[in-house]
């Protein structure tokens, strides 16, 4: 009995195995169907009960609200955010646009016993930095460069993937309670546990994606508008980088809008330096603490290094996937520690009784 039930496991952990590598490939279209399933859940309930109990009539409207609210408007973005890309390395690369003479022009701007104290240390770290950023600045222009190329030869892998989401987007729908009820009888975990992480793992991605991916979306708005209305191209690009690092606390979008209006003051233009700042501290800055409590909740809610850590974790790991993944880790090991705490400090006085 003992040897037939260590071969069922082994079996077991084999097939499981050969199920991960099989559907590896599309493990972002996945779980981004996975995402999607959880977020836009609630309305479904809604659409259903509309709809009298008709699963698959609901199903079908809940995927078709997906691709109006998100899916669509996201991939005419990233388009455009790989064309502006590859006109600016396109830029760089031809000479439009001269790295070395706009930092040379920053340093020539700095007052002048600043550069009278650079020029008495004889420092030549200035000349290092601009060929270091000069050849960051190409590389990330190659990126994009690079990603519009092979957007273009792996459409069909592309489409396949997409297809793939949306199809398990719809049975997700359809079929997402008796698919929770499932796991909740197939996991090893006891229910009172199972139930607490699959609660933890819903509030978790319903917080990262409607609460962080929103104060995104709006900090790259608010910047990308402001640079367009001072000038400052490519305004697209700069808003959605500035909605990507915003993902990031503590930091976020300063880093783009912080050294611009500096790099705006050195160049003499003080009123469009003075303006950027206003709108950084006054409105980009602000979102976050007005908006992040009633979007993302207290129940959910990490240390701002462990989201920071967690987040840059997450994208280095495994890319892009990783701004959600990373934090939603975090939230499962800290949650999982909670709940041994719990369980230790329940035991402990019971145990000191009977001692």
């Amino acid at each position: 009995m003992v040897v037939e039930r260590v071969s069922f496991y082994v079996l077991l952990v084999l097939v499981t195995i050969a199920f991960v590598a099989v559907i590896m490939p599309f493990y972002s279209a996945i779980f981004w169907g996975l995402v999607l399933a959880i977020l836009f859940f609630p309305l479904h309930v809604r659409i259903e009960q509309a709809l009298k109990g008709r699963s698959n009539a609901a199903a079908a409207l809940s995927v078709l609200v997906c691709l109006c609210l998100v899916i669509v408007p996201g991939l005419i973005i990233l388009t455009l955010l790989v064309q502006q890309g590859n006109e600016v390395y396109q830029r760089i690369n031809s000479g439009q646009i001269d790295i070395r003479q706009i930092l040379t022009q920053m340093q020539q701007a700095l007052p002048l016993f600043i550069q009278t104290r650079i020029d008495a240390l004889e420092l030549t770290g200035f000349q290092e930095l601009q060929e270091r950023f000069s050849g960051a600045v190409m590389s990330g222009g190659s990126f994009f460069a690079g990603r519009a190329l092979s957007f273009g030869q792996n459409t069909v892998q592309f489409f396949i993937a997409f297809g793939v989401m949306l199809y398990l987007l719809f049975f997700l729908f359809r079929d997402g309670r008796s698919l929770a009820r499932m796991i909740r009888r197939s996991t090893p975990l006891s229910s009172g546990h199972t139930s607490k992480f699959m609660a933890k793992f819903t509030s978790v991605v319903r917080a990262t994606v409607r609460g962080n991916v929103i104060i995104a979306i709006i900090q790259g708005t608010i910047g990308g508008i402001t640079f367009w209305a001072l000038g400052v191209q490519p305004a697209l690009l700069w808003g959605v980088v500035m909605s990507f690092l915003s993902l990031l606390p503590a930091v976020g979008a300063a880093l783009i809008w912080v050294p611009t209006a500096i790099y705006l003051a050195l160049a003499g233009f003080w009123i469009k330096a003075a303006i950027l700042t206003a709108v950084g501290v006054l409105a980009i800055g602000l979102v976050d603490n007005l908006l992040r409590p009633p979007l993302v909740g207290k129940e959910v809610k990490l240390p701002d290094y462990v989201v920071l850590i967690s987040t840059i974790g997450g994208i280095s790991l495994i890319g892009i996937n990783g701004f959600v993944i990373g934090p939603l880790i975090a939230a499962l090991f800290i949650s999982a520690w909670g709940v041994l705490t719990e369980e230790r400090l329940a035991e402990k006085p019971l145990h000191d009784n009977q001692t």
